[in-house]
């Protein structure tokens, strides 16, 4: 995609690139260049640099779906424009006039590079769709990744995270039990009371979890909350029994999440809660030591004021 605001150079880089075999997809501002992306998702994008490129380079590495996706930036030799595209994660910042055949060499190498994040890309929904096969072997968690995909990513925003944490929030929401596919049904969708035994080999799901992703740089911040989620700020949890600090931010994020979503629907051992029911279980739980008090306040906050879409009364803890 070519995103130039002057129509003769647009024309001009688009016809290059054009002439050696590419698609061009042409835009002369960020909303045009931004509505192209929503309908499909560019191999490498070109763009003026200074401020304007430098914005529409940050606003893609905001998308999941673009934030991968290689940005050139051509301008004059102004050090003030490089420093712009550099502090908005560009590719590559190049100097006008360019030559023709280092552009065409650039973007051949970029396109090659986008494939490899591609493959990787490709590898993160594999493990997603997995992780939603665990979903549809129980009836009773119908839903519960997009639920907790939804309030995880509410919630991050809410606290006003990074969007790197964000998206990551929102990847955990999806493969937090994504080593429940090596389970057994006996025991995974078991409805009585599980035996002394069967405990443990529950609690495993985190550590296959973790390592079914232990490959993939993409999931970097993901890891520890497939790990984590069960953790407890007192040390009681599982699988490693850490406590405090040691216990990932957003590891407790979406453990408070997956504990709200599990008591508000339906499980074979017990009717669903109210939300305002369970808000109290996870005051009780943050009073005891399991859980902040301050996220545990913000989340019910969030009830609250119906971004989960459950009105509550005031939160009852401070």
């Amino acid at each position: 995609m070519v995103v130039v605001g002057d129509v003769h150079n647009r024309a001009r880089v688009g016809g290059l690139l054009h002439a050696c075999g590419y698609v061009v997809h042409a835009a002369q501002d960020q909303r045009e260049a931004l509505e192209i992306v929503r309908q499909r998702t560019p191999d490498v994008v070109i763009s003026d640099a200074g401020s304007a490129g430098a914005e529409l380079c940050a606003r893609l590495r905001d998308d999941p779906l673009a934030r991968f996706v290689p940005v050139v930036l051509i301008g004059d030799r102004n050090e003030e424009a490089r420093l712009l595209g550099i502090e908005a994660v560009a590719t590559d910042v190049l100097c006008t006039p360019v030559c023709s055949g280092e552009l065409i060499q650039k973007v051949r190498s970029l396109i090659r590079l986008k494939r490899y994040t591609d493959d990787l890309d490709s590898a993160d929904t594999i493990l997603a769709t997995l992780a939603r096969t665990i979903e549809a072997r129980d009836p009773y968690t119908a839903g519960h990744c997009d639920r907790m995909t939804q309030y995880a990513g509410i919630f991050g925003t809410h606290l006003g995270l990074a969007s790197d944490e964000v998206v990551a929030l929102r990847r955990g929401g999806v493969l937090h039990d994504l080593g429940k596919v090596a389970l057994p049904d006996a025991i995974l969708l078991k409805a009585g009371p599980l035996t002394s035994a069967e405990p443990d080999v529950m609690k495993r799901h985190t550590q296959i979890g973790e390592h079914l992703c232990q490959d993939l740089k993409t999931l970097r911040l993901v890891r520890p909350i497939i790990r984590q989620h069960h953790e407890r700020l007192d040390g009681s949890g599982y699988p490693d029994g850490i406590s405090g600090e040691d216990v990932s931010l957003l590891a407790q994020m979406v453990g408070i999440v997956d504990a709200y979503d599990a008591l508000t629907t339906v499980r074979p051992y017990r009717a669903a809660q109210g939300p305002e029911a369970a808000c109290h279980v996870l005051a009780h739980e943050a009073e005891i030591g399991w859980r902040r008090r301050d996220l545990v306040s913000e989340f019910i906050r969030l009830c609250q004021i119906g971004a989960l879409h459950y009105p509550l009364g005031p939160p009852p803890i401070g």
